[in-house]
């Protein structure tokens, strides 16, 4: 039988993969939040790492990509980055109730400038 952070674990990882699901994980309280989802438009998202405890859920994932448009002032360059995101998520009978989310601008940023 799995226990309930067995079971949110589930309930998150499928949220993640789902495709359907990417403008819903691109949003974030932070400045460059939008331009993210223009910049890179062929996201791919993965679970690095995933936690749970209780209704609580927090995953660390990778989002790989192509720079292809601007982005933070920087033009496009063609180049694969990976992106670090984590999200919080709380999980309720089954359901997820809320999630937030912040991604690691601080290593996108050196993978955009110039060799």
């Amino acid at each position: 039988m799995k226990t309930a952070e067995q079971k949110n674990v589930e309930i998150v990882t499928a949220f993640i993969e789902a495709a359907e699901n990417r403008s819903k994980l691109d949003r974030t309280e932070q400045f460059f939040a939008e331009q993210l989802g223009e910049a890179f438009t062929d996201r791919h998202y993965a679970v690095d790492e995933i936690l749970a405890q209780g209704e609580k859920v927090t995953a660390r994932i990778a989002i790989t990509a192509t720079h292809q448009g601007t982005f933070a002032g920087k033009a496009p360059t063609g180049r694969s980055v990976k992106i670090t995101q984590f999200r919080e998520f709380r999980v309720v009978d089954g359901q997820i109730v809320e999630h937030r989310g912040w991604f690691d601008t601080g290593t996108l940023l050196p993978q955009l400038q110039a060799n």
